[in-house]
């Protein structure tokens, strides 16, 4: 099952086309990598999807409805949640109260019964590091995209976007990272993770997309992905 694709997606902003044309597609069960080298477009491509800066022409599909263009919340609530590369916490509230704001805002009214034991799930789910009275602005980059990934986990997503979830990681907080994205797998969620680190794409994304200056130049299975030419010139030159 398709649960998202993409069709000539592209954003321009003015005479520079940062995303040309990519077509995507995310299916049930799937985590894909998307990689690229730095520059490539890889996180306005994703923003475009999610509708922090919607794209310039091309269309968008959620389960085979069209969202291009749509706003932020408006595709969170449709299913579609994500991280980012660098997160940006509200500085003073406590690790449960940021969660909590998700939980609210990112649901429609009524769906979560107990918004508080929700969150509290979240945090406990990607093994949250800190007691959950901690104000962000206390927190490290670490625990900081550990908080990050609760909040985009407290929507109840079907779709999960990931921005260099591992940049920053020792090698145990690593295996750690890999294990929670598995566990996200086995919940229903397809997931999408911009990603740097092989180590991670090749344990754990059955298939890849790879960009460069704005433009796909492959996708398809990890090992044919990281075995093209194409793709190896692209981080190697």
């Amino acid at each position: 099952m398709i649960v998202l694709e993409t069709r000539n997606l592209t954003k321009k902003f003015g005479g520079l086309t940062a995303v040309n044309e990519i077509s995507m597609t995310l299916y049930e069960g799937d985590i894909l990598g998307l990689i690229g080298p730095n520059g490539a477009g890889k996180t306005t491509f994703i923003n475009a999807i999610s509708g922090l800066n919607p794209p310039t022409s091309g269309s968008v599909k959620m389960f085979g409805k069209e969202t291009t263009g749509f706003s932020p919340e408006t595709m969170c609530r449709k299913g579609l949640s994500r991280t980012f590369q660098i997160p940006s916490p509200f500085p003073k509230m406590t690790a449960m109260e940021s969660v909590l704001t998700a939980t609210i805002f990112g649901n429609e009214s009524g769906k979560v019964k107990n918004p508080v034991e929700h969150s509290r799930k979240m945090l406990e789910f990607v093994e949250f590091p800190m007691e959950e009275t901690v104000v962000a602005e206390h927190l490290n980059t670490v625990q900081l995209k550990r908080l990050d990934l609760a909040r985009a986990l407290a929507s109840n997503p079907k779709v999960l976007f990931m921005d260099e979830m591992a940049s920053g990681l020792s090698e145990a907080e690593l295996q750690d990272i890999m294990r929670i994205i598995h566990k996200i797998s086995k919940k229903g969620i397809s997931i999408l993770m911009i990603e740097h680190i092989m180590q991670l794409i090749m344990a754990v994304c059955n298939r890849l997309l790879c960009i460069q200056f704005g433009s796909k130049i492959a996708e398809g299975l990890t090992k044919d992905v990281a075995n093209d030419p194409k793709v190896a010139k692209a981080y190697l030159g």
